[in-house]
Formats: structure tokens, sequence, C-alpha cells
């Protein structure tokens, strides 16, 4: 049989595929330019508000108390660990047959998007979170990883919702506030109580909140053409939520528990820290759970600061002085999250570097492999509509 013939672009050589698979790329390619200049500016500015408030906290004391925490440190460690091998088994669950993902696979993916997560911090969502399914195409396909990893985010966000809610309102009833810090607990509160039911809502009811929005976009000739691309897309991403919630019920409240460990890692995390640098005050799991609520509060609203710098230090500072700590001591514990991080940050880059992976080609690699996909017409069929 003859194949039928390719269309060729004639000033390009490119055929009409290779045109629509590269032109999402070379987007792409240009957005994370202009992101990654966007990040060095905010990373400059973080550097600058650090060297600020760790001089204000006080430098000797800061040292003083990481001196303190020595090789506590290995266990600190050993306990964020706990918080990657959460989120890890909770993304494993968001898979339905018959795909399936190993934890060692999931493990070092989580590991190695976050590590570009925390260099490219701007494009965090661009990059990071689509990276983790990348990782893992040579196990499951592309587009059945980034739905999972689509279900195993929104369980996520709902816990740590939940988590702050519940920090803020310890905050409230357990220690008298100034005013800003109250009216920002009460705007952190209002917010909460708002995503919790109406997310609820959103799944129980089944809304086209995705697909809806944009349709009325469309009609209204707002980017027509960006929605006329992304609308179907985000209807599938519907649908593939909506499935999973109806034909694994049982799951949900085992990854729910899983998600919900990574804050509670990170309570522990806090208490065990403040154990070792606190000479002044001793740690209760009340004040460390208060302030990890922050802490996640801080890393939703700062994230396009790499690693937080300075406002990590300045937030923690403030509130360990409300809880009856110094603010050398909130500093100092900003601090060594500060290198939890970049010690998993550096394994992460490590892995890729095994791997021989780079920023450039693994981005490149998910957005053909999504443009492929696309055209080909792949679709993720869920366990009960195959056949």
């Amino acid at each position: 049989m003859e194949r039928e013939p390719r269309s060729t672009s004639a000033t390009t050589g490119e055929t009409t595929a290779d045109q629509a698979t590269t032109r999402p790329l070379r987007k792409n390619q240009a957005r994370n330019r202009k992101l990654t200049r966007f990040g060095i500016l905010f990373a400059i500015l973080g550097l600058l508000l650090f060297a600020y408030f760790v001089r204000k906290a006080g430098v000797t004391q800061i040292i003083d108390g990481i001196k303190r925490l020595g090789l506590g440190f290995l266990l600190i460690l050993g306990i964020s660990a706990i918080r990657q091998i959460a989120r890890s088994l909770a993304w494993m669950h968001c898979f339905e047959s018959p795909y399936s993902l190993r934890f060692r696979d999931a493990f070092a993916a989580r590991v190695m998007g976050d590590a570009l997560g925390n260099i490219v911090p701007l494009a965090s969502v661009a990059v990071s979170e689509p990276s983790k399914a990348a990782f893992v195409t040579n196990r499951v396909p592309l587009l059945a990883s980034l739905s999972a990893l689509a279900l195993e985010n929104i369980f996520y966000s709902l816990s740590v919702t939940i988590f702050i809610f519940s920090g803020t309102v310890a905050l409230l009833l357990a220690f008298p506030l100034k005013p800003a810090l109250r009216y920002a607990s009460f705007g952190t509160l209002a917010v909460t109580i708002l995503i919790v039911p109406l997310g609820y809502l959103i799944i129980r009811k089944q809304w086209k909140f995705l697909s809806g929005a944009m349709s009325i976009l469309w009609r209204r000739n707002i980017g027509r053409t960006w929605m006329e691309k992304t609308i179907p897309r985000a209807r599938t991403l519907e649908d593939r939520i909506y499935g999973f919630y109806e034909r694994n019920s049982n799951r949900l409240p085992m990854i729910l528990g899983l998600e919900m460990c990574f804050p509670l890692a990170g309570v522990l995390e806090i208490y065990t820290t403040l154990w070792f640098i606190s000479d002044i005050v001793a740690p209760t799991l009340l004040t460390a759970f208060i302030l990890e609520s922050v802490n996640r509060v801080i890393n939703i609203v700062f994230k396009f600061i790499p690693f937080r710098l300075g406002v990590d230090e300045a937030g923690t500072g403030m509130l360990a002085k409300v809880l009856g700590f110094t603010t050398a001591i909130g500093a100092a514990l900003a601090i060594v999250r500060k290198a939890r991080d970049v010690f998993w940050t550096t394994i992460g880059v490590a892995l890729m570097v095994r791997r021989g992976l780079s920023l450039k080609n693994l981005d490149q690699g998910a957005q053909v492999g999504i443009a492929e996909a696309s055209l080909k017409g792949e679709a993720i069929q869920p366990a009960g509509d195959a056949g």
C-alpha cells in the first residue's frame, strides 16, 4: 500500500505534523527564558532580604542555634524523607489500571521535579510538575502520568487547605496577636472556608469548572484561538477527575491520609528542630503545628522567590516571637529548612545528571510528547471504558 503524502511547508521544509509539534515547543522556550529573567531578579531581591533579616535577627544568635542542632540535622533529613515518600505513594494510588508506577520511579521523579521547582521557581507549575510525568515516560504513557499527577495535586491542595485552616484557628485561639497578624489570619480563614466546600461541591456535582469558564471566554472572543485548543484538554481532565472519583471512591481516604502525612511530618520536623536549637523556650506540638501551617502559607504565596529567601526568615522569625521564642530562633529554623531543601535539590540534580538530563531537553521532551499525543488523538481510557 502506498503511504499518504505528508504536507510540507515550502519555506521551512517541515511537515504539518512537525510544525504542530514544534510550535508549542518554541513558545514554551520563549516563555521559560522570560521566567528565568524574572527568577534571577527575585533571587537577587531575596538574597538582599535574607541578608537584612538575618542581620536584624542577630547573626551570632542564629549561628549558635544552628550549632546546637549539629548532627541532629541528619534526623531532620530523615523526617523530611517521610514527606517525599507520602506524596510519592499518593501519586502511585492515583493511577488506574492498566497503568501503574513503581515506588522508586515515583520517588525519584518527585525529587527531580521538586529540584526543578526550586531552581526555576517562577516556572514551577509550567516545568516542575509536568517534568515529574516526563521522568517516568519509560514506565507509563505521558498523558496517564500527567492525569494521575493532576489528581494527586488536587488531593494535596485539599489536605494543605485543611491544615492551614486548623493552624490558623489554633493561632487565633491560643495566642494574643497584633492587629496586622490578626487580620491576616482572618483573611486566611476566609479563603480556606471558601475553598474546601467549593472544591467538594465541584467534585460532587461534577461541575465543568475549567471547560465551562473557558467556554464563556471563548464565546466572548477572549483568547479564542487558545481556548479552542485548550477546552478539549480541560474537558478530558475534568472527565478523568470525576471518573476517578466515581470508580475509586474507596481509595480517596487512603490518598487523603497520605497527603496529610506531608504537613504532619512538617510538624514533627519543626518540633525536632526547635528541640535542638531553642535554649529559651521548650517547643510544644501546638507551636510546631502553628509554625508549619504558616510555613505552608509562605510556600504558596512566595513560591516565585527561590528557596523563599528572606521572606521565610522574616515570617518565621516574627511568628516565632509571637509564640514565645526569639526572632533569631525563628530565623535559624527557616535556615535549617532551607538547608534541608538544598539537600533534596542536590539529590534531585544528581539524579538528573546521572540520567543525562537537563532542564532544556526535559522540558522539550514533555512538550513534544504532549503535542504528538494530541496529534495522534491519544486519550487516557479509564479502566471501565476500555474495549
